[in-house]
């Protein structure tokens, strides 16, 4: 990005469809966030004996050492008082074979894992079987940040599947994947 990029003040005319700051309304916020592709995970635990999870848009990668990343939930969330209690949480990366069970995971009330195979580690967190990514983390600090909480997690233990495809979402749609064609860089 160009200095010039970062300037500050309104958007200028000639930008398709420009929006002035005081019309940030939460309706054009979701559509401009949307246009953001991110994958999906699931955040598990068991918690007194019950396994409770939630799906979450918005993970994030933030330090290698230490090993951080940090997951954003709304402050209005009933599931993550009760997940922040478990001395451990599962963070599955979703694959596409997930699809059809992010809205059971997402939803307020039933069994969020009814027809979900998943293993509860000795820690207590859960984890997502055929997920691209298994990742165990302890809550390592909570912050407010607007209508959402920052939760910072301290990973203490991961494994990958490459060849698993994720799932990713994007403008307010479950998508999968798709390769571009590779292009001979001397062809460009």
């Amino acid at each position: 990005m160009t200095s010039t990029a970062l300037r500050r003040g309104p958007l200028r005319d000639s930008t398709p469809d420009a929006v002035a700051s005081d019309a940030l309304s939460p309706t054009r916020l979701r559509q401009a966030f949307g246009s953001f592709p991110s994958g999906v995970v699931a955040a598990c635990a068991e918690v007194d004996g019950v396994r409770v999870g939630m799906a979450i848009s918005s993970f994030v990668s933030v330090s290698l050492d230490p090993p951080l990343a940090a997951v954003f939930v709304q402050s209005t969330s009933t599931t993550w008082p009760v997940l922040r209690r478990a001395a451990s949480l599962g963070i599955s990366v979703l694959g596409v074979e997930h699809e059809s069970h992010v809205a059971a995971l997402s939803a307020r009330t039933g069994d969020r894992f009814a027809s979900l195979r998943t293993s509860t580690q000795g820690s207590g967190a859960v984890l997502v079987e055929d997920a691209a990514a298994w990742i165990e983390v302890e809550v390592d600090s909570e912050a407010p940040a607007g209508d959402h909480l920052v939760v910072m997690l301290r990973i203490v233990a991961l494994s990958t599947r490459p060849d698993v495809e994720p799932l990713v979402y994007h403008r307010s749609r479950l998508r999968s994947l798709r390769a571009a064609p590779e292009v001979d860089a001397r062809q460009r």
